[in-house]
């Protein structure tokens, strides 16, 4: 796909919190600043769940969203993370979104209640009526405990309005085979699967790593774009361990860890997470290091 909807680079851009666990809302200018123009993000996902979206109410989350659309709307595309397992509840957060000035909708599947697959069907497609703003679907079965059946992502890339997946599956076969047949860009989950789900038609990553890999990620990316497949593998696995290693536990603690690390000085998470422990921390900074990022 020559030119994806939401670029090629994307990051879910974790949440500064202050110490007394409110919003920072001046940091999280500061953070969407730098994705975009040092680590060069073509778009970020904000109020996923690697920006804690579980704790943070329906007015925090549209705070968020005005503050990085007013800092960095103008060089990237804001992607709202709206999703929730009440099909009502998720058009409000549309609504909001969309008055927040977003380019686009990130929308899970409907977690804990595993509707089945004709209820899901008609979830998405009432979500994707709710607004002119185009829709990412997130697949990610290991969280929501269903995954999106192949046929009703086909069925939903009729929806002019239904563009992207973030793909969370784990599942190539499975993802090139709704990819052989529609138009749907498909973005990788899971950082390390990004090459692999490239080489079967994906666009780009919705990361997490890329909060420090963004730049390197972007120079393979390209790579591979051009068909420079040798060089672009050899910068894939110089970061392959950095991508492994943000999940050797939650994503966002690891993230605010590093970013504390360089100079970023509000790591806080909100419970039930915590701080990553000094441990986990100095390994994450070890790997970031090891890798020249």
């Amino acid at each position: 796909m020559a030119n994806p909807p939401f670029g090629r680079l994307i990051t879910a851009m974790v949440t500064p919190f202050s110490d007394d666990g409110s919003l920072d809302l001046d940091e999280a200018r500061r953070l969407a600043a730098y994705l975009v123009d040092e680590q060069g993000n073509d778009a970020l996902v904000i109020n996923g769940t690697t920006g804690e979206s579980p704790t943070t109410d329906d007015g925090e989350k549209s705070e968020l969203l005005k503050a990085v659309v007013n800092e960095v709307g103008d060089r990237a595309k804001i992607i709202a993370g709206v999703g929730t397992n009440e099909t009502a509840a998720t058009i409000k957060r549309c609504r909001d979104a969309l008055e927040a000035g977003c380019d686009g909708l990130l929308v899970v599947t409907p977690y804990y209640s595993k509707p089945p697959a004709d209820a899901l069907l008609e979830h998405f497609l009432l979500v994707a009526d709710a607004t002119d703003l185009p829709v990412m679907l997130y697949d990610i079965p290991g969280r929501s405990a269903i995954p999106i059946p192949e046929d009703t992502l086909i069925e939903l890339a009729r929806h002019p309005r239904i563009v992207a997946v973030k793909d969370a599956k784990g599942d190539l076969v499975s993802s090139a085979k709704v990819m052989s047949v529609t138009d749907l860009a498909y973005y990788s989950g899971d950082d390390a699967l990004t090459l692999p789900l490239m080489a079967v038609g994906g666009v780009g990553v919705v990361g997490t790593s890329t909060h420090f890999s963004g730049a390197a990620t972007k120079e393979w990316m390209d790579l591979v774009a051009e068909g420079a497949h040798e060089d672009a593998l050899e910068i894939y696995r110089r970061l392959l361990p950095v991508y492994t290693g943000v999940f050797a536990t939650q994503g966002c603690m690891l993230v605010k860890a590093g970013l504390a690390s360089r100079g970023f000085n509000k790591t806080v998470l909100r419970r039930p997470l915590k701080a990553a422990s000094p441990s986990q921390a100095r390994t994450f900074v070890q790997l970031l290091e090891a890798a020249g990022l």
